[in-house]
Order: structure tokens, then sequence, then C-alpha cells
């Protein structure tokens, strides 16, 4: 009986022992682990708890992680393994097997590049797309990034030293963009960034790049709000204010008295940002909007709102909202029936609108950076289709055109300093996927928008495509 009694005390003592040792093993695990973790950035460390989470959702990879998971092969799959063991050799022949496979697939050709490179010295940008959300955006921009990467790295890399590229998934979610920036600012291996891409995301994020001395160059954001926000910040895309004066006036021209119903979404920087431009632009011209409707209002009802619109004498419809409110703007499209014209911003420049809007689209001016079918013959458009086995649109030229000006800045110095420098100089230039590349002391692009109309064609499969207009009957 005592011998029992005496059993379970040096249980309980050898029980409060392990747990005292589990703990402190625990401790000291995180706090080394934590040291020498370079994804544990003491930046992060300072933000709240909610930020925390938010910034759980931020994901990285240069090979080691599969962001776009839909379509991805075995061989992928197996390589981005491979790659997580440092066994760069496997990943390059596997990635290789991939693209054969599917070679319109630029995550697989970005991986491949940075497994060529393996533990080599490189110099190392970012470029951050919204993944999540919008993964045929995400896949534009990167094949712009990946052409760049690959050209220069098949070239010899810069200066001799290859190109490297991370991809972070930000989901379009300002409040994951700006834990994004905080880490790409923290990695001293990052020398620019090719993002954001919403006009929300870059905002958020552009004030940290600012203050860390990080040069980001957004190749969709357009939001007059980014124009001299700082002298780390850049935009290889025509700002609103290009696009809202290139859209008032060829309405202008074809109707001097014009009346214009204006749709916006009220929560995007961009949407409002092309809003005010256009009012203004139009204005200055003599027209007005006579009628304004917000597409994320849940009370919008695209019928009332046009029949209103018309009463009040409104002979123009702008679709000015962004890409989250495209539904609602199609809608207004299909009840419109071609009785109005419709002029538009960029982000109704999709093959959603193509296929939805279908013959109630024909007629309808989009104003976007560039256009395939205004420069056909160019060396990018020649490449572009040998690489990726298709055409690409204005998304894959701007995210081209900032990839190359990344280049070019750590070409004339390899430091976060002197790419800001170069960037800023006078006389900066690049060679573009049409145009050079250059800057306003804005930090935007020096470079006029393209505008494009809907008429009846096969190339999207639609019936109906985005075809050029002439330059001469752009102004």
């Amino acid at each position: 009986m005592s011998q029992k009694n005496d059993t379970v005390p040096l249980l309980l003592a050898l029980l409060i022992t392990l747990i005292f040792f589990g703990v402190g093993s625990w401790w000291l695990y995180n706090r080394f682990q934590g040291k020498n973790n370079p994804t544990n950035l003491s930046e992060i460390d300072k933000i709240s708890p909610e930020q925390k989470s938010v910034s759980a959702q931020a994901k990285f990879s240069q090979g080691e992680n599969l962001l776009i998971v839909e379509g991805a092969s075995s061989d992928k799959q197996a390589a981005i393994q491979a790659i997580g063991k440092g066994d760069f050799q496997q990943a390059v022949y596997l990635l290789e097997k991939s693209l054969q496979t599917n070679q319109n697939d630029p995550e697989a050709l970005i991986y491949l590049n940075n497994a060529r490179i393996g533990q080599a010295k490189s110099n190392t940008i970012a470029v951050s797309v919204p993944i999540g959300s919008n993964v045929n955006t995400a896949l534009e921009v990167l094949r712009g990034v990946a052409q760049s990467q690959n050209q220069i790295n098949q070239t010899g890399g810069i200066n001799g030293i290859p190109l490297k590229v991370l991809i972070a998934d930000d989901a379009d979610n300002p409040e994951i963009a700006a834990q994004i920036a905080q880490k790409l600012a923290a990695d001293n291996s990052i020398l620019g960034v090719v993002g954001h891409t919403s006009s929300d995301t870059s905002l958020a994020a552009a004030a940290i790049y600012q203050k860390a001395g990080l040069v980001m160059i957004s190749p969709i954001s357009t939001s007059v709000k980014l124009s001299n926000f700082g002298d780390y910040i850049f935009r290889s895309v025509p700002s609103d204010f290009v696009a809202a004066r290139a859209l008032a006036e060829s309405s202008l021209q074809k109707i001097p008295n014009v009346k214009a119903v204006v749709f916006f979404n009220s929560q995007s920087n961009y949407s409002q940002s092309l809003k005010s431009e256009f009012i203004t632009a139009l204005g200055l011209g003599g027209g007005q909007v006579v009628s304004e409707f917000d597409l994320s209002s849940l009370t919008f009802t695209p019928s009332k709102s046009l029949q209103q619109a018309q009463q009040e004498g409104a002979n123009l419809i702008a679709l000015l909202g962004d890409s989250g409110t495209l539904d609602e703007a199609l809608q207004v499209v299909q009840i419109n029936g071609q009785k109005l014209p419709i002029v538009a911003g960029d982000d109704v420049y999709s093959p959603k609108t193509l296929d939805v809007g279908g013959k109630n689209a024909l007629g309808m001016i989009v104003a976007v950076a560039w256009h395939l079918g205004a420069n056909p013959n160019s060396p990018f458009v020649n490449n572009s289709r040998q690489l990726w086995q298709g055409d690409v649109n204005w998304r894959t030229a701007t995210a081209y055109d900032a990839t190359q000006a990344l280049i070019a800045g750590i070409k004339a110095e390899s430091s976060r300093e002197g790419v800001q420098q170069a960037l800023r100089s006078s006389n900066f230039s690049a060679p573009g996927a049409t145009n050079p590349v250059r800057f306003l002391p804005s930090g935007d692009r020096n470079q006029s928008v393209q505008l494009v109309v809907v008429k009846p064609g096969s190339r999207s499969s639609f019936g109906v495509d985005f075809v050029p207009i002439s330059r001469s009957n752009d102004n």
C-alpha cells in the first residue's frame, strides 16, 4: 500500500518535469529559429494581431511554393518539391517537361529561370499579383515579367548576372498588399517591385516602399493619386488623366453637345479617379455629365438608371467602373442595346465584355495602354506569340515594360538607390514592348493611350473584337 502511495508523487514529479522541458525546448526553438528564418522579419513582429492574420494570407515564392494551383501539371508540382529540397537540376528538368505540355504558363517559366540560377549570384526583383482574387489578371502580368526575365537571362543577364523573380500574391487586398510591401522592403536582396495591380493595392503599398527606398513600378494602376506620390513610385501605364482626356475628346468629336451618364464604383480608387478626370475633361470641351450611378450600390438597377438618364437628356454612356463591377456594367450594355454610344475605361477591356456584351457592345470605345493590333510587327509581339503560343494584351505589355525599366535601372547600378536614381534621370530610357519606357517627373509613364473600338471579328471567337482606332482618329 505504501509503495503505491510513493509511486503517485514520483509520476507527478516526472510529468511536471516533462512539461517544463517541453515548454523550454519550444521557447528556445522559436527564439533561435526566429532569428535565423528570413521570413520572420522584425517589421512583422511590430504589427497588430489583426495585421498578422492578414499577413499570414500573403504568399511568396521563387519556386519553392506553388501559387497557381489550377491546371498545375504533375511535373510542375514535382519541380516545386525539388526546389524546396535544393535539387535545382531536377527542378530544371521537370519544369522544362511541364512547359512542353503547357507552354502558356508564366509561373513555370519564372521558376525555371530561377532554378537555372540556383544558389549562384543573382539580381532579384519581386512582382505582386492578385492570384487569390483574379488569376487571369495575375497570369497576364506574370507573362510580361517572365518574358522580360527570360529574355535578359538568355542574353547573359544584367552585366553578366542573371535575374531572379520573387512572386507575391496580394489577392487584390490592400491590407495584404501592405504586408507584402513590408516584407519586401525588409528583404535587402529585392532591388525593385513590379506591382501592384489595382490602384487600391498600389496606394496601400506605395507609402511603405517610399519610406524604405524601394522602387515600385505598377504596370496597371492608373489612379491620379499615384502621381507625385514619391520619388520611388512609378508606373508603366499612362494615368487616368490621359485616358479620360482621350475618351472625352473622342466623344466630343462625334457628339458636339455631349450629355453623359456616368456609371462608376464609389468603392474603387481607380473608378473614382477616372470618373473625376473624365468629368473635368468633358467639361473643358463643352460637354456635361447629367447623371451619375454607383454600380456598387445595393439599390442599383441598370434599367431604371438608364431610363432616368435618358429622361435627363443623356446621349452618351460612360462605363467607368472597375473589374469588381464589370458584371453590372455589362448589364447596362445589354439593356442599352446600342441605343446610346458607350465609352469605357480599361477594366472593361476583357474577354468577358466581348462574350457577354456581344453585338450590344458594338461601337463601344475603350481606352487602354497598348494594343497588339496597333503594333503587329514589333519584336515584342512576335516574341510573345512564339513564347506563349498566343496573343497577349496590354497588361502583359505594360508588365514587360515595368520589368524592362527595372532591368535598365539595375544595369546602371545594382542597388536600390542606384535603380531609383537611374529611373529618375531625365535621359532615362528602356526598350519597351513598342515604345521606349520613359517617366515624367510625376513618376507617370510618358506615353499616350490607345483607343480601341468593338467591331465584328473572329479573333476572339465571340464574333466581336477590340480593334485599335488609328492615331489620326484619336483626337
